[in-house]
């Protein structure tokens, strides 16, 4: 839970800046070696999700492509983008919130959590709600501004 927590500080970031508020965090050891929260809007990068950002950061830090011993939490289930990363980077454990229905490769749509030689043990729906909320709330606050009107429902004027 606590390193769920650090993961929600992360997307809390994101969302400050108007990315999908996504974050992540790498522990190796009980301690908190990288994080990363999503930049591809705000960078103008596809390759920009919390997951890659964090996995980048942690490898600096360790000096390696591989990442034994280590654990990923994320707010949401990774794409397969990200777990082909989580995989590659050889993280042993991958702990995420939110299920995402239409993208997610840790048992949603597919798994590859198993498909590879290198298997992570993933457990999903750690603090479930509490991701999930951040990621409606957010899609909400979008659609309403997207369809002219303000975060209490006032109709934005054209100045």
């Amino acid at each position: 839970m606590e390193y769920m927590k650090e993961a929600i500080k992360q997307a809390k970031k994101a969302e400050a800046i108007d990315e999908v508020p996504i974050g992540a965090v790498i522990v190796k050891d009980s301690k908190i070696i990288a994080r990363g929260y999503n930049r591809r809007e705000t960078k103008h990068n596809a390759l920009l999700h919390a997951e890659i950002i964090a996995i980048d950061k942690a490898c600096r830090k360790l000096g390696g492509w591989r990442l034994p011993g280590c654990e990923i939490y994320v707010t949401l289930e990774p794409c397969p983008m990200c777990m082909g990363a989580i995989i590659s980077a050889r993280i042993e454990k991958l702990y995420f919130g939110a299920y995402d229905e239409k993208s997610g490769a840790a048992g949603s749509v597919c798994d590859l959590s198993c498909a590879l030689p290198h298997k992570v043990e993933t457990t999903g729906g750690v603090m479930k709600e509490d991701c999930t909320k951040l990621l409606s709330d957010f899609f909400k606050k979008l659609r309403a501004q997207k369809s002219g009107f303000g975060k209490r429902g006032e109709k934005n004027e054209d100045k």
